[in-house]
């Protein structure tokens, strides 16, 4: 029987992944403070706000204008409403919103992904697709957590009157490359119809166009990483690519015992979300020279990061609403998927094992997984370990030296947890 409940969550599991990909982690959980946002978290953030003057010329200011800057922080501060995934417990310093933190670093960030596109190609319409989700409509969570990560590092390297690199600017935008890369391929793969609250790349255009895209994306992101003229760098943005195509292979297949399918559903879950937050923000940190145990904290907090990331993603599968989501709802069910709620369900429904290994594909199946899960303590379960990946997450934030920017990754785990979208 795996170990499911939240007071033994899963341990034997996770100490198996604990040195994961040759990367240690520490074994003690220590929960360290943040304040909650409250109900209305632009106005609470706006107030709050520490704004920081950049040092050097700033990145990237061209673009997009000052009201679409506006519109996009109330995108983002109304896509981070509480889920009731609970926050992390007061930190004890005033918030610092990351997205105005942030603002003139992240200004300009689609249009100049576009722009990198649109100068390696001379056909219109496979433009046209690579550029489709590149609109601004997304939440930019990965370039601004590689931005932050990065000002924060060089703060911690340097002192206050370090300035975010160049090459560090692109590494954020190669994270977003990667991801929406990863996003068009899965649209092939999963035959989805809406994304973003609007059709899916797959709805408009043929396969095989959209597949191309996808890889036309990820060849400029490559070209890219080698102007960055870091073999270690390349290394580490090239394992996110490796582990993206391995989680995918990873999603087709399934176990059979709890243990070794929760041991399953974790590292996938690495793979295909956490790696690249991971890795990206592992990037920054050694373009600005720090030492090993310095990019490895980064690596760590991108780790805890993404996989508190998927699992509030899984979560919102089955409690968030297709209009709040952009996407439908009880889409991994419908997929033949059996995520964290599910697995958490079968200790009380062990029903559902059957429902997994045949993937939710008998009438009813869904629906019968659907309403088990909530009677379950599955979602309840599924909260402790997000909450638990984001504590650690703001954890290993709070050793870096005090900076906005430091307070600022703290932040972001709370955002993480507290997203409706």
């Amino acid at each position: 029987m795996a170990c499911l409940s939240s007071s033994r969550l899963c341990a034997r599991v996770q100490d198996k992944l604990l040195c994961q990909f040759g990367h240690k982690v520490r074994k003690q959980t220590v929960f360290v403070k943040l304040k909650p946002p409250g109900p209305s978290p632009l106005r609470i953030f706006g107030k709050t706000c520490q704004r920081v003057t950049t040092c050097g010329p700033s990145c990237g200011t061209g673009g997009i204008g000052p009201a679409a800057t506006s519109g996009l922080l109330r995108r983002l501060a109304s896509s981070l409403q509480s889920t009731s995934t609970g926050s992390l417990p007061d930190y004890g310093t005033q918030i610092v919103d990351p997205y105005r933190l942030l603002e003139d670093d992240l200004n300009g960030i689609y249009e100049d992904i576009r722009s990198e596109l649109e100068r390696n190609t001379n056909q219109p319409e496979l433009n046209t697709i690579a550029t489709y989700y590149f609109d601004g409509q997304g939440k930019a969570l990965r370039p601004m957590v590689a931005i932050l990560m990065a000002r924060a590092v060089n703060y911690h390297v340097y002192g206050e009157n370090s300035a975010l690199l160049p090459s560090q600017r692109q590494v954020a935008m190669i994270s977003e490359m990667i991801h929406s890369a990863s996003l068009i391929h899965d649209d092939v793969i999963d035959q989805s119809d809406f994304r973003r609250g609007k059709p899916s790349v797959n709805v408009l255009w043929n396969h095989k166009k959209v597949a191309m895209a996808g890889d036309f994306i990820l060849a400029v992101a490559s070209m890219m990483i080698a102007r960055l003229r870091s073999d270690e760098v390349t290394l580490v943005l090239s394992q996110v690519v490796t582990d993206l195509v391995q989680g995918e292979f990873m999603q087709l297949g399934s176990k059979e015992t709890e243990n070794e399918r929760f041991a399953h559903y974790l590292t996938k879950t690495y793979r295909k979300t956490a790696s690249l937050i991971a890795n990206s923000v592992k990037a920054v940190a050694l373009l600005s020279g720090a030492d090993e145990s310095t990019s490895e904290l980064c690596f760590q907090y991108g780790r805890n990061l993404g996989l508190s990331f998927q699992l509030v993603d899984d979560l919102l599968d089955f409690v968030s609403s297709a209009q709040a989501m952009g996407k439908p709802t009880a889409a991994d069910l419908k997929l033949g998927l059996a995520t964290a709620p599910v697995l958490f369900a079968c200790e009380k429904y062990p029903e559902l094992n059957p429902m997994i290994m045949r993937r939710f594909q008998e009438a009813g199946d869904v629906e019968k997984a659907y309403e088990l899960v909530h009677k379950s303590r599955g979602l309840e379960q599924t909260r402790f370990l997000a909450r638990k990946h984001g504590a650690e997450a703001a954890r290993l934030a709070a050793e870096l030296a005090d900076s906005p920017y430091q307070k600022g990754l703290v932040v972001t785990t709370d955002l993480v947890l507290n997203r409706i979208k």
